[in-house]
């Protein structure tokens, strides 16, 4: 017997894509920064080397243990990629 599915939305947008690869004191970080209506004028922030991602404007990059959490990073290597993000971000 067939499976039934119910789409909840199915919806096709034009969105703008930087790739962006850099190295800090301790790590390669190889990001994609992907900007699209669909997230309230927050970037999806894609770690391609350490396939996790996260929604996320300047203001949530710069919490104090967020990237921690969102990355899995150490203190240290978080503190390096929120101060690019900062710069980075809209």
């Amino acid at each position: 017997m067939a499976e039934e599915r119910m789409i909840i939305k199915d919806e096709i947008q034009e969105v703008k894509t930087r790739f962006i690869s850099f190295k800090s004191n301790h790590q390669r970080f190889d990001l994609a920064l992907v900007h699209s209506d669909q997230y309230q004028g927050k970037t999806m922030v894609i770690d391609l080397g350490g396939n996790r991602f996260t929604i996320m404007d300047k203001e949530d990059a710069a919490k104090e243990g967020n990237l921690e959490h969102e990355f899995h990073l150490t203190e240290v290597r978080a503190e390096e990629l929120r101060k690019f993000l900062v710069e980075v971000l809209d």
